[in-house]
């Protein structure tokens, strides 16, 4: 797992990059903000239900949360699983919104 800051995943956004987004939180927190990407709980990661996702072990994947915490968690299940090119996303979406709050 790598990190991966705001302001550099914001830039890869701006510039139209296809990028693979994990949100990793849960659905009302969805439901109040997000940044794009799928949304996959943590908790089904855990169980191990990667099904929807599995296409994705050899691409990169940068996982989201509210703060950094889960999706780094999300990030060592994934390599646990097979997937081999993890990205946490640093400060989450509460450093997303400091630092965009326009957004």
């Amino acid at each position: 797992m790598r990190s991966i800051y705001v302001e550099e995943l914001k830039k890869r956004m701006d510039e139209g990059e296809n990028l693979n987004l994990l949100d990793v939180r849960e659905d009302h927190e969805r439901n109040e903000f997000h940044i794009g990407g799928t949304h996959y709980r943590l908790r089904r990661l855990q169980e191990m239900d990667i099904e929807e996702i599995e296409h994705l072990k050899n691409e990169e994947v940068i996982c989201y949360c509210r703060s950094g915490q889960r999706s780094a968690m999300a990030c060592l299940i994934l390599e646990h699983l097979g997937f081999t090119n993890t990205a946490n996303m640093v400060g989450g979406v509460t450093e997303w919104k400091e630092k965009y709050p326009q957004q």
